[in-house]
């Protein structure tokens, strides 16, 4: 079971692309929350340019397109 987190801003085409590329990846009891940047001025300056960064334990798994070898191995690997 793992927790990934998405940094990105409502109605992002590209955050909305990422999610669905990465359902097919998602097993029973993996989690997305999604954090909007602009929520928090730090977030904002970490991450604004470059949304959406798709996060776990603290280490940027992707951006956009998504990565899926690398979500995948990460995924099998918890």
């Amino acid at each position: 079971m793992s927790k990934l987190t998405l940094y990105g801003r409502p109605e992002c085409h590209l955050c909305e692309a990422l999610l669905e590329d990465l359902a097919p990846l998602l097993r029973v009891g993996d989690t997305v929350e999604a954090v909007d940047v602009d929520s928090a001025v730090a977030l904002e300056r970490r991450y604004g340019a470059r949304i959406p960064v798709l996060v776990a334990d603290d280490v940027e798994l992707s951006g956009y397109p998504l990565d899926r070898e690398r979500v995948r191995r990460y995924l099998e690997s918890v």
